[in-house]
């Protein structure tokens, strides 16, 4: 086991074998974890997944890095070495079967998040996955409330809700300080897509089960413009910019002004719709109702939410915050306006806020936004981005390349996940899976 012929034999062999189905339900793993460590299993450990591995590992006094799962022989060989205690898997469904797991971190490409955190929550582990939740919509739905049936600790990686400067942005918009807004403009620089499907099959590179790869969507030829780091450009495995940044932007609106479902989405601006790959740039408005404030507890206005990528950015953006601010987001209220990105935030204009004094800060600082879901699970806590907040961050987001892919308006019914107007949306939002894959 310990040369890399045989740990490649093995990991063909091991990720040979028919579906696995569970159904194990308990209630604290970490109970039977030596030295009440949790033992933590990783589907994925490169690029991304190894950024995670990293992070949750570091805790050493909390976490037994117990399972490393890769459909690359490998990176996954590459991962082991690292941590050699952990036992290796190619298949994530085998994994699960490690009885002494407590949680599991999924970081793979999102055709096959849905499918490997429903098993991991039905198996009764808790999950930490990367954004976006899932591909589709319903698969996301599936995931959230598999996710409160379950009961588990859940996070979803949008690292940056964990920053302090989030926290700062939300605290002024709650607190009135560019008074009532119902307006706001998402963008991102990042783009993706444009691109034709390949026609050329060439083999697929020693150590890659890449039937694995694929997991529940249609068979196609491996091709270097899928993995291991384009899959992003394609619908069958990603969602292009949207998809990838949605949750990190669209984060900060949802948390600031308690947003959750649009009751409509409708493309305005971008390429003619590819049914292979996503578009390079696009312009989608969403429509959010009326709802009540967490924080004063009074009833907020309808909101309407507008996204920009591929380089586009709002008319109402101009000077210098046009030229520094090459993503962020702006907030349009009847006071003034709020800009801000990762890391800055700017009241505009600046004369108006010259003499402001921000409030006196009232969200705690985060321990760190990994250590946030290992301490949720040894305390039982909640986490501040579980699959019940980020899923309906997910879905929102996910609505916007339905809306751009069926080319109008959309009349949005987030309880029966339907476009009540539009019914050949539908293809867009439901996951068709092949045989030998299920939620």
């Amino acid at each position: 086991m310990n040369s890399p012929f045989t740990r490649r034999h093995f990991l063909r062999i091991a990720s040979a074998g028919a579906v696995v189905s569970f159904g194990v339900s308990r209630v604290n793993f970490a109970q039977n974890s030596p030295n009440s460590k949790l033992n933590i299993g990783f589907v994925g450990v490169a690029n991304r997944a190894a950024a995670n591995l990293e992070e949750v590992a570091r805790e050493k006094d909390w976490v037994n890095v117990a399972a490393l799962c890769d459909v690359d022989a490998n990176l996954l060989e590459v991962a082991a070495a690292k941590h050699p205690s952990a036992r290796t898997y190619a298949d994530f469904r085998r994994m699960l079967e490690q009885k002494d797991l407590d949680a599991v971190v999924v970081s793979t490409p999102d055709h096959t998040h849905a499918v490997a955190c429903a098993g991991a929550l039905k198996s009764g582990r808790h999950v930490y996955c990367e954004k976006p939740l899932t591909r589709t919509i319903s698969e996301c739905r599936a995931v959230r409330d598999l996710a409160a049936r379950t009961k588990r600790v859940t996070q979803l990686g949008t690292q940056i809700h964990a920053g302090k400067n989030y926290r700062r942005v939300v605290e002024l918009v709650q607190t009135g300080a560019i008074g009532t807004v119902s307006e706001v403009h998402v963008w991102v620089g990042a783009t993706y897509g444009g691109m034709e499907k390949p026609t050329d099959t060439p083999p697929v590179p020693a150590g890659l089960d890449w039937d694995l790869w694929l997991g529940p969507v249609p068979f196609r030829p491996y091709h270097p413009q899928y993995a291991p780091f384009h899959w992003r450009h394609w619908w069958a495995f990603g969602g292009g910019s949207l998809a990838d940044f949605g949750c990190h932007f669209m984060d900060l609106p949802h948390w600031a002004l308690d947003l959750r479902h649009p009751t409509a989405a409708e493309p305005v601006d971008g390429l003619p719709v590819h049914p292979e790959s996503a578009p390079p740039w696009a312009i989608v408005r969403f429509q959010y109702p009326s709802r009540l404030s967490s924080y004063s507890h009074q009833t907020l206005p309808p909101v309407t939410l507008t996204w920009y990528h591929g380089g586009k950015q709002p008319e109402r953006l101009t000077g210098e915050p046009r030229e520094y601010f090459k993503s962020g987001v702006l907030f349009v209220g009847e006071k003034g306006d709020l800009l801000a990105d990762y890391t800055r935030h700017q009241l505009l204009p600046e004369k108006d806020f010259v003499d402001f004094k921000p409030p006196a800060p009232f969200i705690p600082d985060s321990i760190g936004h990994h250590k946030e879901w290992l301490a949720a699970i040894r305390t039982g806590g909640r986490t501040t981005c579980n699959f019940d907040y980020s899923g309906a961050l997910t879905e929102a987001a996910l609505l916007g390349n339905v809306a751009y892919r069926v080319g109008r308006r959309i009349e949005w019914d987030a309880d029966r996940l339907i476009a009540r107007n539009e019914p050949a949306a539908n293809k867009f939002i439901q996951h068709e899976y092949r045989a030998g894959w299920s939620l």
